[in-house]
């Protein structure tokens, strides 16, 4: 009889740090990032402006296997009400295993619970896999910044995306 595999989500630790940042670090590509590949020496993964109380984390039997991201938009009150994924990586072997979906669930229940009325993101536009979960998830292309970033020799359309709470 085959075990099934279990996923848990909570809030990340600050003695998660070493094994996240290993994770983001491992999982760069540009599919998803438009950050320089990182180089030693790495920088902490949590920092003054995100630490743990911001991530969600998700643990595949035992292990953790990706993250969520969740903070502002901007500083400003008048959008106070928004929360905005600024961070999403689910290791290779963990896709395909519904660990994204529920870091994604996860965020918007915990978007819900800070009292936030929206939340959006930023993704590449040739990131398919991500753009048809939120998709998926009731997130609703809301703007497109035409050929925004130029990565590996060609320019991607930086896509926003949002949904009601």
């Amino acid at each position: 009889m085959a075990l099934m595999q279990q996923t848990y989500i909570r809030t990340a630790r600050a003695d998660d740090d070493a094994v996240l940042a290993r994770m983001d670090r491992a999982n760069w590509s540009t599919v998803h990032s438009v950050q320089p590949r990182p180089q030693p020496p790495y920088e902490p993964f949590f920092s003054e402006r995100f630490g743990p109380r911001d991530h969600l984390v998700a643990e595949l039997d035992g292990h953790v296997v990706g993250y969520i991201r969740l903070g502002f938009p901007t500083p400003l009150a008048v959008n106070a009400h928004v929360r905005q994924i600024l961070g999403f990586v689910v290791a290779d072997e963990a896709r395909g295993k519904g660990v994204g979906r529920g870091l994604l669930q996860a965020a918007v229940a915990e978007a819900r619970r800070q009292g936030a009325r929206r939340i959006t993101l930023r993704v590449l536009g040739h990131n398919t896999a991500a753009r048809t979960l939120y998709e998926s998830e009731g997130f609703v292309t809301e703007g497109v910044l035409p050929g925004e970033f130029l990565l590996d020799g060609r320019y991607v359309d930086d896509v926003l995306m949002g949904r009601p709470l």
